[in-house]
């Protein structure tokens, strides 16, 4: 989005662009750095700088003003958290899935890690189902799931397109997604569906309304973890977000 464009008479048609979380950060006008006149030269000449040259001298100051801002204040890490609660497929084992998740974003590097620590077990319908009633053969267990150096896309149109809200019967568009390869242990070990720590794909979308931007989250997986999870988005919520916007 277009910032504010500086005012006074040094540049009246500058605008800085960015669209990141925060977008900001400040430009200054340095006109005030700059005298037209130098002192007067032994014969008593006083002397004009060229406002050509001035006018240059202007240009490279107000730049390195605009690079040192970008620098000095480029958007800070923003961390996102929450928890899951969802179930997998039934012929899956219908789990259900529970825990806590976390999402920092890299300032304006476009990169991510992200995190969550899932239990799971079988569900009382997938129990009633089987005419299972000894509680203790819910097969508990839990995963941790770890995504580092990931890619973060805003494209509202990539969103709108590949993030399960955007379907929903309720739809939520507005935010961003997250790709890259994870790795999703087992009871603290190698998964049985990842025997030698595979990686798997993983999307993570968080989108949100017009009342709070960032409300929802979802998770979706690639083989071979999708052989455990299943292919369909596992939701949860965002509680929240730091620094806030």
């Amino acid at each position: 989005m277009a910032q504010k464009q500086p005012t006074g008479k040094c540049f009246s048609n500058l605008s800085v662009q960015t669209n990141f979380i925060w977008p900001s950060f400040h430009l200054y006008c340095m006109r005030s750095l700059v005298s037209e006149k130098v002192p007067r030269s032994p014969a008593g000449m006083e002397v004009r700088m060229n406002r050509t040259f001035l006018w240059l001298l202007q240009i490279a100051i107000v730049a390195l003003g605009l690079s040192s801002g970008l620098v000095a204040q480029a958007p800070p890490p923003v961390k996102l958290s929450g928890t899951i609660n969802d179930y997998n497929p039934f012929d899956h084992g219908q789990y259900e899935m529970r825990g806590a998740w976390s999402l920092k974003v890299k300032g304006d590097s476009n990169n991510a890690d992200f995190s969550a620590a899932l239990n799971m077990e079988h569900s009382d319908l997938w129990m009633v189902s089987h005419a299972i009633t000894d509680t203790t053969l819910r097969d508990p267990h839990t995963h941790h799931i770890t995504m580092n150096g990931a890619q973060v896309t805003f494209d509202p149109t990539y969103v709108e397109n590949n993030c399960p809200t955007a379907h929903y019967g309720v739809p939520t568009t507005t935010g961003f997604a997250v790709v890259g390869m994870a790795s999703i242990t087992g009871d603290g070990g190698f998964a049985p569906f990842a025997p030698n720590g595979e990686l798997s794909p993983l999307t993570v979308c968080v989108t949100g309304g017009s009342q709070v931007r960032f409300s929802n989250i979802t998770l979706v997986l690639g083989s071979p973890a999708s052989k455990h999870f299943g292919t369909q988005p596992i939701n949860g919520v965002v509680r929240s977000v730091k620094p806030k916007r």
